[in-house]
């Protein structure tokens, strides 16, 4: 893999931002050996709502002070998706890296009163982009209003799993899509996992409490082989909340049971889990899950064989 060249070198502390100061949704941490540092990547709308769509990265070598941020993602003029971008991950694969996103059209139409979105892919030699599009489209049915894809590679056959909004189907789908080995394009239909409605802890809400909300989902295997998929949902008390699932044949397509409770009920959520380079397990999410108030917030957790389990929380500055 290419080496990173950084543009905005961490030299002191002025150049630094705390976590207390980096709006953040959905954040997502990638620890690179080739830098010794930790990427954040974040929609620039968290910092400026002026600013063209796209994403930026952040980097740090302790996850507590952050240098940047400096876009990685600029979207070519005309492009379909270029209204808005979301919940923007980053993972390594087959010598190269792969941003997945979210995206609002040019010029959206609503779905029962819900902008329209997809979800897309793009691609760069180092984790710090340039990212580029394979195509002006969606990797995903554009009539479907789908969100938050992340990777997972099972047997060496990389997929997408993804969510499929509650906006248009009311109870939310987690589903499962193939993907080219080159992650260009997808292939076949996708197959549903689970809808939000079976985890015990979601609750519905709108006026026949029949809408339930399918979020952010991150695939992880634990030192036991289980393959665990935490995920998020508005849950009893009507605030956001980080879930866990456990796949019971241990492979990707299922079944798929809900382990609880949540670990996170306090507002939380849209989490991923990494490894520290000091070899800790993280989990990272935003919180609270509210309008320019979200920050990261890490917490030590335990890999436990069955699941995870929170240790405590990470003091951020």
């Amino acid at each position: 893999m290419s080496q990173v060249v950084i543009k905005m070198p961490i030299r002191s502390s002025e150049s630094l931002k705390p976590v207390s100061e980096i709006r953040i949704r959905d954040p997502f941490i990638l620890p690179y050996n080739g830098s010794g540092l930790y990427y954040m990547y974040a929609q620039i709308h968290n910092r400026d709502k002026e600013a063209p769509a796209g994403v930026e990265v952040y980097w740090s070598l302790n996850l507590k002070q952050w240098a940047g941020p400096e876009r990685v993602l600029a979207l070519p003029e005309g492009f379909w998706g270029s209204r808005t971008v979301w919940a923007p991950e980053v993972h390594a694969y087959d010598g190269r890296y792969f941003l997945f996103a979210t995206m609002h059209p040019q010029h959206e139409k609503l779905v029962d009163g819900m902008g329209q979105k997809g979800t897309q892919i793009f691609v760069a030699d180092s984790p710090t982009g340039p990212f580029a599009p394979f195509a002006n489209r969606p990797h995903l049915n554009p009539e479907w209003m789908t969100l938050d894809g992340t990777l997972y590679v099972e047997e060496g056959q990389p997929w997408m799993v993804f969510c499929h909004e509650w906006g248009q189907v009311k109870d939310g789908t987690m589903e499962l899509i193939k993907l080219k080995n080159d992650l260009s394009e997808t292939e076949g239909k996708p197959t549903t996992l689970f809808t939000a409605s079976q985890a015990p802890w979601a609750e519905g809400f709108g006026e026949n409490k029949d809408n339930f909300v399918t979020d952010g989902p991150s695939l992880f295997k634990t030192k036991t082989g289980t393959l665990l998929m935490i995920w998020s949902t508005i849950g009893k008390g009507s605030t956001y909340k980080q879930g866990m699932a456990v796949s019971e044949s241990g492979k990707l397509s299922g079944p798929w049971k809900q382990l609880g409770p949540p670990l996170i009920e306090n507002d939380g959520g849209h989490g991923m889990i990494f490894k520290s380079f000091a070899g800790d397990l993280l989990l990272a999410i935003h919180q609270p899950n509210k309008g320019d108030l979200e920050r990261l917030h890490l917490f030590n957790i335990n890999d436990a064989g069955d699941r995870v389990e929170l240790i405590g929380e990470v003091p951020l500055p």
